[in-house]
């Protein structure tokens, strides 16, 4: 074999293995390569925590939704009642004791009371001179008279409030029934109570002048028929009474 053969011998052994070594990597690469494995079982867990984890982010939004509403309701609970009737029945009540302070003679005052009867009435009317006595009867009479015209007048004014009571209460019933939260639901009703509690106050008022009024004309009659014992007895025991004839008509 001569020089040049084997040059060329040697040239193309190493241009085979020089496409030998560049032909190994697509050979042998696949070899190496990593195959997707699928897991039923894997997958159907995944979907389950998945699920899980939805509906936890679901009952959250849910327990939020229920805070805000709560939250709205709590505010609509702490809103005042846009009514009041306070003022309008503190003026009934005041009125009403202006008319019982009015009484006339004898006021609806314990001592005072218990001053003029015994100074008037009782045994009182059955003592002293008959002058003494005519102005006691005359001071009773008094008493009883302005007695039934407080009467009268306390009646007037409570018998005036109620209307004002019934517009009162026709408002106080609506606001009630269309109370936004439960704060203006018990002002309506607290109203309502205040309403029923000075409806009472007038019935008291009512009561009390007009046994008042009684109870002044009883002891007048009382008075009198003491009185007019002790004055039977002194018309009876005067001394120096002589009967004798009366001539009420004259004759022609």
């Amino acid at each position: 074999m001569t020089t040049l053969e084997v040059r060329r011998a040697g040239l193309l052994a190493a241009t085979a293995f020089s496409l030998a070594l560049s032909i190994s990597p697509l050979v042998t690469r696949p070899a190496f390569a990593q195959w997707i494995v699928y897991d039923p079982t894997n997958f159907s867990q995944n979907v389950l925590t998945a699920a899980r984890e939805l509906q936890q982010i679901n009952n959250q939004i849910q327990m939020l939704n229920n805070q805000a509403q709560s939250l709205v309701n709590q505010g609509k609970n702490l809103v005042n009642l846009p009514l009041s009737t306070l003022t309008q029945l503190q003026a009934q009540v005041a009125r009403t004791q202006s008319l019982l302070s009015q009484a006339q003679n004898i006021a609806f005052n314990v001592e005072r009371i218990q001053t003029t009867y015994s100074s008037t009435y009782g045994t009182a009317a059955g003592t002293g001179s008959n002058a003494t006595m005519f102005a006691a009867a005359q001071t009773r009479w008094q008493n009883s008279v302005g007695a039934f015209e407080d009467s009268l007048k306390v009646q007037a004014g409570v018998v005036g409030n109620i209307s004002t009571n019934s517009s009162a209460m026709t408002s106080l019933v609506t606001a009630s029934q269309s109370a936004s939260g439960a704060l203006q639901a018990a002002q309506a009703g607290n109203q309502l109570l205040a309403l029923h509690s000075q409806q009472l106050s007038d019935l008291v008022a009512v009561l009390a002048a007009k046994g008042r009024a009684d109870a002044l004309e009883q002891a007048r009659v009382t008075a009198a028929e003491s009185q007019g014992q002790q004055q039977y007895k002194i018309f009876s025991t005067r001394s120096g009474y002589q009967p004798g004839n009366v001539t009420m008509f004259s004759g022609n």
